[in-house]
């Protein structure tokens, strides 16, 4: 019989008995469904996080300085002022490795246009920001390098700042007041949004760090943290090596003295941030995978059923020329096509589950083609294994036996 043929013959035999039918297929539905939903959210929440490190900066590695210790008290990263700016363009010249840098200094202030005044974060970069973090610019420009030499009073904006001291007029060249002193707007930063730990990326007004250290912290000269870029993504882990190296060079540091500052590689972080993802994804798929094994067992115990309910009919088809082969093909394509009509609803259930899930929870969602194509096959894989014994018994039937069965 062609392929065609025993598929039409099965769906006859399992529509005799089309409430059984549906509630075998139960299992199977429910299982696919959920190993495509519980995938779905894990892959959503993994490029969630490589969205996040995307957003911080290609090629990224964060620098702050150290922990002061006082009377056997650590006071925590941060705390110590062993960072200069001089360190940092050091490094551009030091670290093969190294491409850009950027030192770091930031307040917080209350800024005020017009009749209306917004408390933010102020943050003090160089002119490399824009390229270490990824960051366009929508409108105006970003400062250049003769800004952050003078210190000059000059900001560029982000969206959350815009809209609340700005409504939809232009920001572009107006003036603003941070803390009583006035500051041009050069220009405005696209819309980064939330990043993983809530915070609103785009709630920020970007002043050259210079203008940070003279106006708002008293002229101090050490930075407290800065950016670096490094010249690839394989680069990281050699700039971190020749910063770490340069760094206690620089401060003076013995063999057995602690680093006084720190470097944080955000490479390792999207690398750690990735497995465990890939863990939990792993995770809640096996979980969902049970319910496809126990619709597999169900699948088993009422294709024995049906050998049993069926055994004059067995007997008959033995009589008349099918050979055990033929049996055994017959019940088995039935648990077959069980298996794949429930994948294919399954997969309409994990799909709508996973679009459920990112628009009534909020939470992210990726449905992957390859949990879709995996789980049909494993759903047939399913129907052939829990379908082989019953089909097995059936084609190991006596003729002569199964013709006297009532």
């Amino acid at each position: 019989m062609s392929f065609w043929v025993i598929v039409r013959i099965s769906l006859k035999a399992l529509s005799r008995n089309k409430i059984r039918s549906v509630l075998t297929m139960l299992g199977i539905i429910i299982g696919v469904g959920a190993v495509i939903a519980m995938v779905s959210v894990g892959q959503g929440a993994q490029r969630q996080v490589q969205e996040e490190i995307a957003a911080m900066g290609t090629n990224t590695l964060m620098v702050w300085t150290g922990s002061m210790r006082s009377m056997g008290v650590r006071g925590g990263t941060g705390t110590m002022n062993t960072l200069t700016a001089e360190d940092f363009e050091a490094m551009v010249y030091e670290c093969p490795a190294v491409k850009a840098v950027s030192p770091s200094a930031s307040t917080m202030g209350q800024v005020v246009f017009g009749d209306q005044n917004w408390s933010t974060r102020v943050e003090g970069y160089n002119e490399q920001l824009p390229a270490l973090r990824n960051w366009n610019i929508v409108q105006g420009s970003f400062f250049d390098e003769s800004h952050v030499k003078t210190a000059a009073r000059v900001a560029v904006l982000g969206q959350t700042v815009v809209n609340q001291l700005f409504g939809g007029s232009d920001p572009v060249g107006q003036t603003i007041r941070i803390k009583n002193l006035p500051f041009r707007v050069l220009g405005v930063l696209d819309k980064k949004g939330f990043n993983a730990w809530g915070r609103d990326q785009d709630d920020t007004i970007m002043v050259p760090y210079t203008t940070v250290q003279k106006k708002f912290q008293g002229g101090v000269l050490y930075v407290q943290s800065g950016m670096v870029g490094a010249a690839s993504a394989r680069a990281t882990y050699a700039a971190q090596e020749q910063i770490t190296a340069l760094l206690r060079q620089r401060h003076r540091l013995g063999p057995f003295q602690d680093d006084d500052f720190t470097v944080r590689n955000l490479s390792e972080i999207a690398e750690t941030a990735e497995a465990t993802n890939r863990i939990m994804t792993t995770l809640l798929a096996s979980i969902a995978a049970v319910s496809l094994l126990v619709g597999g067992i169900g699948i088993m115990n009422i294709m024995l059923v049906a050998v049993s309910e069926r055994t004059r009919e067995i007997g008959i088809r033995m009589a008349i020329g099918a050979r055990p082969g033929h049996v055994r093909v017959q019940f088995l394509s039935e648990s077959i096509v069980l298996c794949v009509c429930g994948g294919i609803l399954g997969l309409a259930l994990g799909v709508g589950g996973s679009v459920g899930i990112s628009q009534f929870l909020g939470w992210p969602t990726l449905i992957s083609p390859n949990s879709i194509v995996i789980s049909i096959i494993f759903s047939g894989a399913i129907g052939i294994f829990f379908g082989y014994y019953p089909a097995h018994k059936a084609a190991g039937l006596d003729p002569i036996e199964a013709l006297r069965y009532e």
